[in-house]
């Protein structure tokens, strides 16, 4: 008897560093960079010993594994609203969870080759059909739905400055299903600078080219111009949530000629 006491604290203590070593690797792959509301996913845990079920442990742990051996892409934290926050003003994605999206794309997509440029060096695209049946989260501006467009100042994280946006609620219109998902990339080096700019680690950000950092479904399988409120921001510099990247007369007045005649969904 004294013998099966031993053992069974001896296991207890090897499940207990076993689930806490589990939880640790996988936010390090999955969740690198959480900001606002997506930190909150693990601190509304802190209750319970884990950061994760023990039922979750097996699976988190495989995923993981799959995204760090050999891949291209990793999911950064910035992408989880489009997840988990129903407020969101873009594409949600609510059939799938963000760690077996981003294993999804890396299965899409194996090769640099099938990486398109972005609006800077350190931003891609990469183009796949739409496998999370979502919907377009842009409409055309017509006589019928501009009555319905609402606007706000609005962050999308809390240490961003607050923008003037518009929209028209999304259960006001009926969105359709998108062909394609525009997956959003910057590189793992970019998101460290903008990342200490912003005051957040980057000590979990793993050792993976890309990361995740939005994804837009659309009709066209190429990027459509970013909004032009969005250039602005990024205008501004790291330490105001942006990328630092200067503005381009010409790409903004491409930007405003296609925005003046739509608006997102939300």
């Amino acid at each position: 008897q004294f013998l099966c006491i031993i053992g069974n604290i001896f296991a207890s203590k090897v499940v207990t560093r076993g689930v806490a070593a589990v939880g640790s690797a996988t936010r390090r792959i999955l969740f690198p960079r959480t900001v606002g509301v997506e930190r909150s996913i693990f601190l509304s845990c802190s209750s319970t010993k884990s950061f994760f079920h023990t039922s979750n442990i097996l699976l988190q742990l495989s995923t993981s594994n799959t995204m760090s051996d050999g891949n291209l892409f990793f999911m950064d934290g910035f992408c989880l609203r489009q997840f988990n926050d129903a407020s969101y003003q873009g594409t949600r994605i609510t059939t799938i969870s963000a760690e077996s999206f981003a294993v999804k794309v890396n299965e899409l997509c194996k090769s640099v080759d099938d990486l398109k440029d972005g609006y800077a060096p350190f931003c891609k695209h990469v183009f796949v059909e739409n496998f999370v049946g979502a919907t377009s989260p842009v409409v055309e501006i017509t006589d019928d739905n501009k009555s319905l467009i609402q606007s706000a100042y609005k962050a999308r994280t809390p240490k961003e400055l607050p923008v003037l946006t518009r929209w028209i609620p999304a259960d006001k219109y009926e969105a359709k299903e998108a062909k394609y998902l525009d997956v959003i990339l910057y590189s793992r080096e970019q998101i460290i600078e903008e990342s200490k700019a912003m005051d957040r680690s980057a000590d979990d950000i793993p050792d993976i080219p890309w990361g995740i950092i939005s994804v837009k479904a659309q009709d066209e399988p190429h990027e459509l111009p970013m909004q032009p409120i969005t250039m602005m921001r990024n205008a501004l510099g790291k330490e105001e949530g942006g990328s630092g990247v200067k503005l381009e007369r010409s790409k903004y007045e491409e930007s405003v000629a296609y925005w003046r005649t739509h608006v997102p969904l939300a």
